[in-house]
């Protein structure tokens, strides 16, 4: 990090003894904390409230918590894009947090209001005819829905990438804060979801949807005010002007000069410009030479041509595709089993004694396991596995993406096997026409969210420092909304695999899907989960194949230069270089 490229909130170059650092980074955990407690329950719960009180069906109320998911991680594109090319990320936080308290305030108000909700019905028996929602209610259901999605994936896309920013990556002490900063940054997600799941959800359970909401704006309006707070602490990046601007520019400029010959000598190619201003030189790579031309300046064509490091910007965005891609298909399972899994448990037993336990509850599970994983992952696995493999994470960031995958599919079968249980035991006590009352504990759910607590161990974290760290300096936010696109296409995917397996699966007009209708009971969620299990299982063959060819930016070695440094520190601070 080029100390020079930051400022302070005045706009003064900044002091590293009283800007950055671990001090700074305090503020924005408790952002991320804040934001979870709202964000995580209510992802895990809505299905509950769609299907509770919008009476929509197990279908419709599933696709509209995965396209909500999807939408967030989307926006965090649109909020990547301001914040790495003109407002800064610390502003983008400023702006678009409001956003997000707005749609969570406009959720409380619909539940509160029964005029903006169906009328009340018995969704539980046999002669099921709740209206859903719809019209001028629907209509601002999802404009709620949506507002929220706008403020979360935009301030999702700033926060890692500011955190990021207040450690320099040149000196040796910062830059082992640095590399725990991802660890500690998703167990603020998991203790904001720790808190969310137990007192969010257990408040809109037993005390109604529209204080659950209301508390969760309050909760991102305090998030927000902690971050504004402590602005005089920042180091605060200077927007470099739109990466996607220098890649259009790039394909432009190559096109062009397409029929010119490339330089034996690529030392004759444009490696600087009189107007270059960016935060990093990036030297020339081998690959994509159709892109070099770019940056062959030659008069007689018209064309500007690009500096070698606008080039390998490039050039880097392309080599992570396939990983883009893949990874895409191997979090499929991830948003299927969340909802899924939710509208499983709230048709069985839910009691603990006398304490009834919500289905969205049980999520606290992988959540305290993911907690209690990567502090001990951090303090203890990583450097004993550093000093066997050599690699600054123990293992890296592909391999811990690789496990997490194969922990998916092992959930997703786990997941089938438990729900045939489940539907032998409503067969055998002939429970199909009701939507609840399954005498099976719900607790038979554990296992399934203990597997999806490693996938988030693992291949989340592992995900978003690789796209944030293959990332060039100037594109570090658009790296982080890329990993988060991971999640949203993910979700999109499961909405569009649900449609098309309820048409494939639906005999006759008065067919019904395996997944359609309201009664979980009547459906083939079992076979369905065999299904992405298979598919899982082909995604993650596909994972393996592209991860094995793939060529790190830097090295994933520590640097030899800094083993003895970050050993001696690790000694006195008890601090550790992580993935």
């Amino acid at each position: 990090m080029a100390i020079q490229v930051f400022v302070d909130w005045r706009g003064n170059p900044v002091n590293k003894k009283r800007h950055g650092g671990v001090g700074s980074s305090y503020f924005i955990y408790f952002m991320v904390v804040m934001a979870n407690i709202a964000f995580v329950p209510n992802m895990l719960n809505l299905v509950n409230y769609l299907q509770g009180t919008m009476h929509m069906g197990i279908s419709s109320s599933s696709t509209t918590v995965t396209n909500f998911i999807g939408a967030a991680c989307g926006f965090a594109l649109l909020g990547a894009f301001l914040s790495d090319s003109y407002i800064t990320r610390f502003k983008t936080i400023l702006i678009f947090g409001p956003v997000d308290f707005l749609g969570y305030a406009l959720l409380a108000l619909q539940a509160h209001l029964p005029s903006l909700q169906p009328s009340d019905c018995e969704i539980n028996g046999r002669q099921n005819n709740c209206e859903q929602v719809h019209g001028f209610n629907s209509a601002l259901l999802y404009i709620a829905l949506y507002t929220t999605a706008l403020g979360e994936g935009c301030v999702r896309a700033a926060l890692p990438s500011l955190g990021g920013d207040q450690f320099d990556d040149k000196d040796p002490v910062e830059l082992q804060q640095k590399a725990s900063f991802f660890n500690w940054f998703t167990f603020g997600i998991s203790l904001g979801g720790f808190i969310g799941l137990t007192l969010v959800v257990w408040i809109e359970n037993n005390k109604g949807w529209d204080i659950g909401f209301g508390v969760s704006a309050l909760a991102v309006l305090l998030g927000m005010l902690a971050v504004a707070s402590g602005v005089s602490f920042y180091r605060i990046q200077i927007p470099k002007g739109s990466p996607l601007t220098r890649i259009v520019q790039v394909f432009v400029a190559a096109f062009k000069n397409r029929k010119l010959v490339l330089p034996e000598n690529l030392d004759q190619l444009q490696h600087y410009s009189e107007d270059m201003d960016v935060m990093e030189i990036l030297p020339h790579t081998k690959g994509f030479k159709f892109l070099d031309k770019a940056s062959i300046n030659d008069g007689d064509t018209g064309t500007r041509s690009c500096t070698v490091t606008q080039v390998e910007e490039t050039k880097i965005v392309l080599r992570m595709l396939p990983i883009l891609i893949s990874t895409v298909l191997g979090y499929l399972p991830t948003p299927v089993l969340l909802t899924f899994t939710v509208q499983q448990g709230s048709t069985m037993n839910t009691r603990l004694g006398k304490i009834h336990i919500s289905p969205a509850s049980l999520f606290v599970i992988p959540v305290i396991f993911q907690m209690v994983i990567l502090v001990i992952y951090d303090r203890f696995i990583v450097p004993l596995a550093r000093r066997i493999t050599g690699y600054v994470g123990g293992i890296t960031n592909l391999q811990r993406v690789g496990v997490g995958f194969a922990a998916s599919a092992l959930a997703t079968c786990v997941a089938a096997l438990v729900e045939r249980k489940r539907k032998n035991i409503v067969e055998e006590h002939r429970l199909e026409d009701f939507e609840t009352g399954v005498p099976m504990s719900v607790f038979w759910l554990g296992l399934q969210f203990f597997l999806l607590g490693i996938v988030d161990v693992t291949s989340f974290v592992g995900l978003l420092e690789f796209f944030n760290g293959e990332a060039s300096r100037g594109m570090k936010s658009i790296g982080t909304a890329i990993f988060w696109c991971v999640l949203g296409l993910a979700s999109l995917l499961g909405t569009f695999l649900v449609d098309m397996v309820n048409k494939a699966t639906r005999h006759g007009d008065g067919g019904r899907g395996w997944l359609e209708g309201a009664n979980l009971n009547k459906s083939h969620l079992d076979w369905f989960y065999w299904l992405v299990t298979v598919l899982e299982l082909l995604a993650l063959l596909n994972y393996l194949y592209w991860a094995r060819r793939y060529v790190y930016r830097h090295d994933p070695r520590i640097p030899q230069e800094l083993t003895e440094i970050v050993d001696k520190d690790s000694s006195k601070t008890g601090e550790v270089v992580a993935i």
